[in-house]
């Protein structure tokens, strides 16, 4: 009973009053990306454009959009929760409400969002509700966080279109990916970012098409 007592508060959203407190300072985090040495908080180009995905742990998520040809760069954080610059220690234990996040500046002359999109449904499992895999509890949520008005049409053609798929394939389960405005996004500490460069063996979590860590 105490073990489904834990589980079940940590696949729970916390509410505001009840979040920890946070800080008012960003926690210390790197300056550039360890693959091609943009600054991870910019300037960016002005002709890019920002997207955010959350699809379980961000480790192997981030490394799926880092390698696609038109994403500038790349950063992993904690978005959607009520923490100010929450720690990965207080994400984990569920009580910012937070949710492990990538962040993707690409140019879209290049690479369209709809391609990112591709990627986000293909490569994760979004009907697992709290949880992906073997992670579990609201930090592991499946959610889209959109920018405008454009990025909201297509993530909500594109969630339709993903759903009648699973239909057609004789699978009744729900996606249950959140499609939200942008929020604040919170940079994670420097070990988590771009994790897989530095550790090509290190654990990935996804459990997409069938391949659960694309090799290094």
């Amino acid at each position: 009973m105490l073990f489904n007592d834990l589980f079940a508060k940590k696949t729970e959203m916390v509410t505001a009053a009840n979040a920890l407190p946070g800080r008012s300072e960003a926690i210390p985090t790197a300056e550039r990306h360890r693959v091609n040495d943009h600054p991870l908080k910019g300037p960016y180009p002005e002709t890019s454009q920002i997207a955010m995905f959350a699809m379980g742990c961000f480790w192997g998520v981030e490394r799926l959009f880092w390698r696609m040809p038109g994403v500038w760069v790349t950063a992993v954080g904690y978005a959607g929760g009520h923490t100010p610059n929450p720690t990965y220690e207080e994400t984990v234990t569920g009580k910012t409400g937070h949710a492990e996040a990538c962040r993707v500046v690409y140019d879209p002359e290049t690479v369209s969002y709809r391609d990112l999109l591709k990627v986000f449904w293909e490569e994760h499992d979004p009907t697992q509700g709290m949880r992906q895999g073997n992670d579990v509890g609201t930090t592991y949520r499946s959610a889209i966080f959109v920018y405008d008005a454009e990025q909201r049409r297509e993530a909500e053609e594109t969630r339709d279109a993903y759903q009648a798929a699973l239909r057609a394939a004789g699978r009744s389960d729900r996606i249950t990916t959140e499609i939200l405005d942008a929020p604040e996004f919170y940079f994670a500490e420097d070990y988590h970012q771009q994790y897989l460069e530095r550790n090509p063996g290190g654990y990935c979590g996804l459990k997409g098409t069938g391949v659960d860590c694309p090799a290094a």
